[in-house]
């Protein structure tokens, strides 16, 4: 095992919206001496409620701004005097990549080669921990009782997985020709508070609440597998501290669900019938009947699943309830094949511009 690492000025990327937010309050309360800057653009799906647990910390900042801007980031990573990087910000939603797969491209590629050239720039960092998906694998065989390893061939079969694995092919060449240290994560699917409802849970969870119906891709038969936000939260914490550099770290479960399993759990807490509340709509282009992670390796740094699906729905469920007007207007994003320019507008709901005028303030 690799030796501890501490950190103490972290740039953290896309921290509005949802994993990373938790990433960022998780790790802003539970180490005061670590300094946590945060860059994000505010896109649609990003939120800087999502922050305000955090937002009146000494030691966090806030920053507006793109990941493709290379002459921000290079101020931040110099000013700031950053020398760990957590990279969350990416385009992530599927349908929007089969019709809006340009932008998907531009921020997840060319993004990541902007803080990529930035790093070799400044020469300043010691880890560089990229953010990616289990969806650069492609479809795991349906009779599979090993799940994907670290070591496993990447055949991404969506635009968005592709350009997901194209900007880890960007990281491993960085670190083999600059010798920057990275990290890659590649995780499941991820639920819970502050998720934006493009989403299946949160989408059918809202659309459960108005007694709408709830529309499953194809015949729901789709496996996927699903952590609770602050699992994730807690697994970056063990790698960012524990993690080797130049090495790969699924983040997984071995409790695998259909979307039909999900959207009926979620009509037994509303007390729907499943039969009535459930509507069949087409397919996506192509949508991956499964994906399985082997989680052995992050396992031997200490980690693992803590919260059982049952608990984890129920919070979520809780938390929409109680914050059913958090994102403004969704009602774009809870249509059955949602685009991207259905989504509200980039600085999210109207009161989200006080609350930046909140974080640029203090800051």
């Amino acid at each position: 095992m690799a030796t501890p690492y501490t950190p103490k000025n972290i740039l953290i990327t896309g921290a509005a919206g949802f994993i990373a937010s938790h990433v960022a309050v998780r790790i802003a309360k539970k180490y005061p001496d670590y300094k946590i800057v945060v860059l994000d653009k505010l896109d649609y799906c990003s939120n800087l409620k999502n922050l305000l647990p955090v937002s009146s910390s000494p030691n966090f900042k806030f920053v507006k701004g793109d990941i493709a801007s290379a002459d921000l980031v290079n101020f931040i990573l110099v000013t700031e005097n950053i020398d760990t990087i957590m990279h969350f910000a990416a385009q992530t939603h599927v349908d929007n990549s089969f019709g809006n797969s340009f932008e998907f491209t531009k921020n997840n590629i060319y993004g990541t080669h902007v803080l990529l050239e930035a790093c070799r720039n400044t020469g300043q960092i010691k880890r560089f921990i990229h953010v990616s998906t289990d969806e650069v694998y492609g479809e795991t065989d349906e009779d599979a009782v090993v799940g994907n390893h670290e070591a496993s061939q990447l055949l991404p079969t969506n635009p968005y997985a592709a350009t997901k694995a194209g900007a880890e092919m960007l990281v491993m060449a960085y670190g083999r020709s600059y010798g920057l240290p990275v990290i890659t994560t590649r995780g499941n699917n991820v639920y819970g508070p502050n998720q934006f409802p493009e989403k299946l849970i949160p989408k059918f969870i809202l659309l459960a609440m108005k007694g709408e119906p709830l529309p499953i891709h194809g015949d729901g038969s789709n496996v996927r597998s699903y952590l609770y936000c602050e699992d994730v939260a807690e697994a970056f914490e063990v790698i960012l501290h524990r993690g080797e550099v130049g090495h790969v770290y699924n983040i997984g479960t071995k409790k695998e669900r259909t979307v039909m399993d999900v959207a009926k759990d979620i009509c037994k807490i509303f007390n729907l019938e499943a039969e009535k509340a459930i509507k069949f709509v087409d397919n996506r282009p192509f949508n991956d009947q499964r994906y399985f992670l082997d989680d052995e390796k992050l396992k031997g740094l200490g980690w693992s699943e803590r919260t059982y699906w049952e608990e984890g729905l129920r919070k979520t469920v809780e938390w929409y309830v109680a914050n059913s007007d958090y994102w403004g207007d969704v009602s774009g994003a809870l249509l059955p094949h949602p685009k991207a320019g259905m989504m509200p507008g980039h600085e999210g709901p109207q009161d989200t511009k006080g609350i930046l005028a909140q974080f640029i303030s203090k800051n």
